[in-house]
């Protein structure tokens, strides 16, 4: 089934693969075009590219998405990305900071809008910015480009319908060799089609980049104090706290004494009979 199917495709390009005048061979269409029986048709990309300042980029966003949909375009590609130029942290009160950062919101869209609507909305775009920091508008012209690849593929097909001819007519099995070279006669068509159809694409819708960004930004936002020592006590109110803890502290030295009353006796008595044994040893030294 699959075969019969790829002859079919093969035998409606061969036979019609170009509409109005574009009939017959390759040699007699490139004839007609050189006596000027017939225009090459036109085949044009455009290209814009716009970087712009805005007041704000998010609510830009929504009006470009909104105006790409009124002119019959689609968003390819969004991006919104803020870069924090600085950061600081002051005091605010004695348990929070007022954190400050400044930064820059930037967006880029891609996007695709009919050849036709690109004047009109990159115009409307710009009533958008507040200042344009550089706008292009491309032209590439493909004609030639493809009316090669139109001529490649009508020279392709006839050579395809040629060797399934010639195969016919000797009621014989295609060769091997005829069968790799048909595949890849049908292949270079399917090539030479699929690049004129991404042309005519590109023709008929235009390709935009638009970046856009808006002035420095300061945030405030008031955040936590993660700084412990500023939850301290005022400093009379840690007077009367140490006052307090040193009491406390010199009842509980008293009440170890206390605990050790024993071994301070000991201490106490070993002392003196050390201080007596000396005084003994010393009048006996001296007698």
């Amino acid at each position: 089934m699959k075969k019969y199917l790829i002859y079919c495709v093969f035998t409606i390009a061969a036979f019609g693969c170009n509409k109005g005048e574009h009939t017959g061979s390759s040699a007699e269409l490139l004839e007609k075009i050189e006596n000027g029986d017939t225009i090459m048709e036109s085949k044009i990309i455009k290209t814009a590219d716009m970087k712009f300042r805005v007041k704000d980029v998010q609510s830009t966003k929504e009006k470009i998405s909104v105006l790409l949909k009124a002119e019959g375009g689609a968003i390819g590609e969004v991006s919104i990305n803020s870069n924090i130029q600085n950061t600081e942290k002051v005091k605010y009160s004695t348990d929070s900071l007022l954190e400050l950062t400044a930064y820059r919101t930037e967006g880029v869209i891609v996007a695709r809008v009919p050849s036709e609507r690109l004047d009109d909305f990159t115009n409307q775009v710009a009533r958008m910015a507040v200042f344009v920091d550089q706008q292009s508008l491309k032209f590439d012209d493909q004609s030639l480009s493809y009316l090669t690849s139109e001529l490649k593929s009508i020279n392709r097909a006839e050579a395809v319908a040629l060797i399934e001819k010639k195969a016919g007519k000797k009621k014989e099995v295609i060769a091997s060799k005829d069968v790799s070279k048909s595949l890849a006669l049908k292949d270079e068509y399917v090539d030479q089609k699929m690049k004129n159809m991404s042309i005519d694409s590109r023709v008929q819708y235009s390709d935009v980049t638009l970046n856009f960004y808006q002035d420095h930004t300061v945030k405030q936002i008031v955040v936590g104090n993660d700084n412990l020592s500023d939850y301290r006590p005022p400093f009379f109110q840690r007077v009367v706290i140490n006052l307090q803890s040193g009491w406390f502290i010199f009842k509980e030295f008293i009440l170890f004494l206390l605990n050790i009353w024993s071994i301070l006796l000991l201490i106490a008595v070993g002392y003196f009979a050390f201080r007596y044994y000396r005084k003994q040893r010393k009048a006996q030294l001296s007698s």
